[in-house]
């Protein structure tokens, strides 16, 4: 696989390769290797769009990478450890000044400083038809370039819109006499129309992802971000939910329900095949009845295995990263979000009430209080108890996706350094305490845990989902996939367009729903009431992409934040000598305290963006 990153070194090579010995002393200094030498070579105009890539995102592909914090961070999804006072919209006190990760630093694809990626566009979609070209195949790649560039830039955009709302439109290169103070933001509106403008154009003039290096945007990929942001263009949000008359954040023209057939129909587009052959990994057919637990972990496997992909991808992948030890783009996932009993740093925990909501195996809820009604904080069972139902132990019997996504106490991980090995020789994650004639020894995955406790998880759980197997010990880097967009997303976007146009559409909308359903192994929703199926969907659209981001922009467009924002806190597991288990939700004292204020549903632009252009308008619920 050729990857589109290091385009700076690439830059220098052409510099020197366009310089020959014979007239060394008759070259442009470095520093005069501007736009027009740049736009005088095709391959230094090829390099330059690399280097857009490399700053999707804002800043050194922030977007197309893992990192160590996660924007699930800012949802009920997941606990940042180490960082939780730099989510404030999660503790209620966002403001222009204190913006935490939402400033220029870790969630960089989310700010303003995304303007810096789309200046580097403008320049490259304004300059590029100057290029000289000698054959048609430079015509083809200067084409295929272009489609590229108006990718980028629509993607920066969506991710500004969704962030924002309506913003400043720029399809220009600023010329150094620009007065910045005549600047506006547009309506939302009209940044929709901006986005699919270029999307359009993106898709008109990109491959299919068979005549493209992988990696690079296609086709597909422009239409995967078209459907994203039609559908992100139907939520409660932004269709009168909140400040309706405010042309920043609420649509003016048209109606919601256009909007959901366009939507639809975007969706529906990639799902006929229309952009290239695309498909949910696995089989969509009617899994097994009463499933075995090896075929549990068979499908909980083929989930898992999607974001471990090396090499070429398969269908379900439309866009994303790999990163890979032989190419040098590697990341360190196992060091960060890893159990601290493993010298890993612990981050990004599942949350107890997320975790409830994956379901059982034969596709019925979880019920935490099934043994004793109305106990929502306590399990407990002898030994003889488990043997005649083990599925008194919560983690027994859950969905495939569950084991994908979790890492629970007694859950099956990788084998343990030298430190630990003695103590746990089997590789199974320890997050509860053993007590053996009144004496408690702590998990090795604990706070308490003599391996590194200060990073030991504070929920109980940690994340499992994107973490490498094969990678053992802090000082090792993964081989790991980021997949910015993959086709569950599509089917699933298509799926609540349906559901929410009701009617005729609604079983449409729950078929494409129980395809990603099946293909997680577990059995399909069945319903005719519309407000049943939009439960089951949202419930549905968690799980599947979980610690994903997907939930900070589906909390926000569904306005749901106010309900799901909660304190953090431990569930405490105990072992007993004789077999004897016990489960507590301790809720008498937070391990994170949150609030929710309702103007959080937008980023507020920042201060100092606002000092530099006092005429922007800024968000509503923002001083």
């Amino acid at each position: 696989m050729k990857k589109i990153l290091g385009y700076s070194m690439m830059m220098m090579a052409l510099f020197l390769a366009t310089t020959s010995c014979d007239d060394v002393l008759d070259q442009k200094a470095v520093d005069a290797f501007n736009e027009e030498s740049v736009f005088d070579d095709i391959n230094l105009a090829k390099a330059y769009l690399g280097r857009c890539y490399d700053f999707i995102g804002a800043d050194n592909n922030q977007v197309l990478g893992l990192r160590e914090d996660l924007l699930a961070g800012a949802t009920d999804e997941v606990l940042c450890i180490h960082r939780p006072g730099s989510y404030p919209s999660v503790k209620g006190i966002m403001s222009p000044d204190h913006l935490g990760h939402f400033g220029n630093w870790r969630f960089n694809w989310t700010t303003w400083a995304l303007y810096g990626s789309v200046k580097n566009v403008n320049v490259f979609l304004a300059n590029v038809d100057d290029v000289p070209v000698e054959t048609s195949t430079d015509e083809e790649l200067i084409s295929r370039m272009k489609g590229e560039a108006y990718f980028i830039r629509a993607f920066n955009y969506a991710n500004l819109m969704r962030s924002y709302g309506g913003v400043v439109l720029v399809d220009q290169p600023y010329e150094l006499d620009a007065d910045f103070l005549s600047a506006q933001r547009s309506s939302i509106d009209a940044t929709l129309d901006f986005i699919l403008s270029d999307c359009d154009d993106a898709i008109a003039l990109l491959p299919d992802k068979d005549g493209i290096d992988q990696g690079r945007a296609t086709k597909g990929a422009a239409a995967a971000l078209k459907s994203r942001i039609l559908s992100w263009s139907t939520g409660v949000l932004m269709n009168g939910g909140y400040e309706a008359s405010n042309e920043l954040v609420s649509f003016q023209s048209g109606s919601r329900t256009e909007r959901l057939e366009a939507a639809k129909a975007a969706a529906k587009a990639i799902m006929d095949g229309t952009y290239g052959d695309y498909a949910l990994t696995g089989t969509t057919d009617d899994p097994p009845v009463n499933m075995s637990q090896e075929d549990v972990m068979a499908y909980a496997d083929n989930f898992f295995n999607i974001f471990t992909q090396k090499g070429e991808w398969n269908n379900e992948v439309i866009w994303g990263i790999q990163h890979l030890q032989s190419q040098g783009n590697t990341t360190t996932q196992n060091r960060w979000w890893g159990p601290n009993g493993y010298h890993n740093w612990g981050n990004n925990g599942p949350n107890e009430p997320v975790v409830r909501k994956f379901e059982m195996a034969d596709g019925t809820p979880f019920v935490w209080d099934k043994y004793n009604a109305g106990d929502d904080f306590l399990r407990e069972a002898t030994a003889t108890e488990l043997e005649a139902d083990p599925e008194i132990n919560p983690y027994v019997g859950r969905e495939p996706r569950f084991y994908a996504t979790v890492l629970f106490d007694g859950a099956k991980w990788m084998d343990r350094p030298s430190d630990g090995a003695g103590i746990d020789p089997e590789g199974r994650v320890q997050t509860g305490y053993y007590i053996v004639s009144g004496d408690t020894t702590a998990g090795l995955d604990t706070r308490q845990s003599f391996i590194e406790g200060w990073n030991g998880t504070k929920n109980g759980y940690y994340l499992k989902k994107y973490q490498d197997p094969a990678t053992v010990g802090q000082h090792f880097n993964n081989q790991n996939s980021w997949l910015e967009f993959r086709y569950a997303e599509v089917v699933m976007d298509y799926a609540e367009a349906c559901i929410e146009l009701g009617g005729s559409d609604l079983q449409a909308g729950l078929n494409a729903l129980n395809m990603v359903r099946n293909r997680a192994g577990l059995p399909d929703r069945v319903t005719t009431d519309q407000d049943q199926a939009r439960e089951w969907y949202r419930n549905e659209r968690q799980l599947e992409f979980f610690g994903e981001g997907d939930r900070w922009y589906m909390m926000r467009k569904w306005m749901i934040a106010d309900e799901v924002i909660e304190d953090v806190y431990l569930m405490k597991i105990y072992h007993y000598a004789d077999g004897s288990k016990r489960w507590f939700y301790d809720t008498a004292k937070s391990v994170d305290d949150r609030a929710w204020d309702d103007s959080n549903y937008w980023l507020p632009i920042s201060r100092t963006e606002i000092n530099k252009a006092p005429q922007l308008q800024q968000n509503p619920g923002y001083n």
